[in-house]
């Protein structure tokens, strides 16, 4: 299934960089919010996940966000998940970079995790921007912040938001200077993340793409992976540990 380039690679690489998407939380019963998935209460999404929205009707924006926190609640990583806490330990530049929110990653155990889009799971000021993790998910409107008494958010970066510069920083950094870039379960069109495995590639990175489908990276890639993510993610782990 892997190419003796790529057995090489994992072998001999020091440093690894990986990118999530949608598709590897999308195995664990996370919906995609696209699609058939990108409606609620005959909305569609990318009108609610704004700060015009927030600003507008805070009680309306906090509804939906506490009805996505409620379908995320239950859901727990699934074995691809649990393989990149594997590729941590192995690997001793490890850095991994995600696009989801759902904060999968933390709960199965990676330590040096980049959310480039925030996470849901958490509440952020929205004006001093001071974090709470102990969120209440029986409140019908925003509480206010306990530092300065505006009005909190979910820590995640609405639609025509900037991202976190020092988040944005380190993901383009690790992608810069790693041996080796894996791309997992994107659809490869949301910038800036979408230029993160190019960058990789243009520094000399060997790139790999796991992912069900061809995404616009595909043709750039070194070696294509198609498949879930789980699996692959759960094969490589069992190479490494055996050649290491």
């Amino acid at each position: 299934m892997f190419s003796e380039k790529l057995l090489l690679r994992l072998k001999h690489s020091s440093g690894l960089t990986v990118l999530t998407g949608a598709g590897i939380s999308a195995e664990s019963g996370v919906p995609t919010f696209r699609g058939k998935d990108g409606l609620w209460e005959n909305r569609k999404v990318e009108e609610l996940a704004t700060i015009n929205a927030f600003q507008k009707d805070p009680v309306q924006f906090w509804k939906f966000y506490n009805w996505r926190r409620n379908l995320l609640k239950d859901v727990k990583p699934n074995l691809g998940h649990y393989a990149l806490v594997d590729l941590e330990r192995i690997y001793p530049e490890f850095h991994l970079i995600t696009q989801n929110v759902d904060g999968l990653h933390t709960t199965a155990g990676n330590k040096n995790v980049i959310e480039l889009h925030g996470n849901i799971m958490r509440d952020k000021c929205s004006e001093c921007g001071y974090l709470n993790t102990e969120i209440n998910l029986e409140l019908k409107e925003p509480p206010k912040c306990t530092k300065c008494d505006k009005l909190t958010r979910p820590d995640v970066v609405l639609f025509g938001e900037n991202l976190n510069n020092s988040d944005l920083s380190k993901a383009q950094e690790s992608s810069a200077t790693c041996e080796l870039f894996i791309s997992i379960g994107t659809s490869s069109l949301v910038e800036p993340a979408a230029s993160l495995p190019l960058s990789a590639k243009g520094n000399g990175a060997y790139l790999v793409e796991i992912n069900p489908e061809d995404t616009p990276l595909t043709q750039f890639v070194d070696e294509q992976l198609k498949g879930k993510s789980s699996k692959i993610l759960t094969q490589i782990v069992m190479i490494l540990d055996r050649m290491r």
